[in-house]
């Protein structure tokens, strides 16, 4: 069985035909994913996603692409969302430096913040982690959380280790499939196996092969199967493996 550590099932992109996307998946292998919430008037649509999709586990947090637009009120509904649907982590947050317009202050409060709720609960994290590596690093190192997983991990050997040493997981998904993309392909290929998680970002971060297409979770067999050949293992160890990586970080 394979495990989508990071796919956005609730996203509008799926409303057409979110039944057939889930079941594809299911077909190709990957019997648990992951849904993360991003702004707090979605996460009733992440709830209903996750309960009428076999195999689905909900995240709730507020995305820092999301802040601009959210309130510090939003963090006590996120408080009320952890305490009452004990949901497998807090997520999706953290600090995105890529976009030019969020106010990097605001995202590190909403994301300390969360930290904090995260610590509260005992739960593990979903973080973003987008040209902010060391700040993110910097906010773990401040306020200890169980772990989690490091999405879409684009960072350095020596960053990567970092997160390993905080007790985290590095999600690697479409991006290993681009024979350009060097550096997460030797990362990906080098880094020790008990430290990587397989993961889509459906609708987004697409694989080679779909062009820019929308990415879904069913695309996790062959990305899978792409990692398997960089690291020169059968893809049922590989499969083993990140599951098993996977349900430890999150109590899967």
């Amino acid at each position: 069985m394979l495990i989508d550590t990071h796919c956005h099932l609730d996203a509008a992109e799926f409303d057409a035909d979110r039944g057939a996307v889930h079941a594809a998946a299911l077909a190709a292998g990957v019997g648990r994913i992951v849904v993360p919430a991003v702004a707090v008037d979605g996460f009733a649509q992440t709830r209903i996603t996750v309960a009428s999709h076999a195999g689905c586990v909900a995240a709730y947090g507020i995305h820092p692409l999301y802040v601009m637009r959210a309130a510090d009120a939003d963090l006590a509904v996120l408080r009320d969302w952890l305490e009452r649907e004990r949901p497998v982590a807090v997520g999706e947050i953290g600090l995105d430096f890529f976009v030019q317009d969020i106010d990097p202050a605001r995202q590190e409060h909403f994301f300390v913040e969360q930290l904090r709720l995260a610590r509260e609960f005992d739960l593990p994290v979903l973080l973003h982690v987008r040209r902010s590596v060391d700040a993110v690093l910097k906010q773990l190192r401040r306020h200890r959380v169980r772990g989690g997983i490091a999405h879409a991990f684009n960072g350095s050997r020596q960053q990567a280790e970092a997160f390993i040493g905080l007790g985290f997981k590095l999600g690697f998904g479409g991006t290993l499939t681009y024979a350009g993309s060097t550096r997460i392909r030797a990362l990906a290929a080098g880094l020790p196996l008990d430290a990587i998680v397989l993961e889509t970002d459906a609708p987004d971060i697409p694989p080679a092969w779909l062009e820019r297409g929308r990415n879904a979770p069913a695309e996790l067999a062959r990305i899978a199967a792409e990692f398997a050949d960089l690291r020169g293992l059968p893809l049922a160890e590989i499969a083993a493996a990140t599951s098993a990586n996977a349900c430890a970080v999150l109590g899967l």
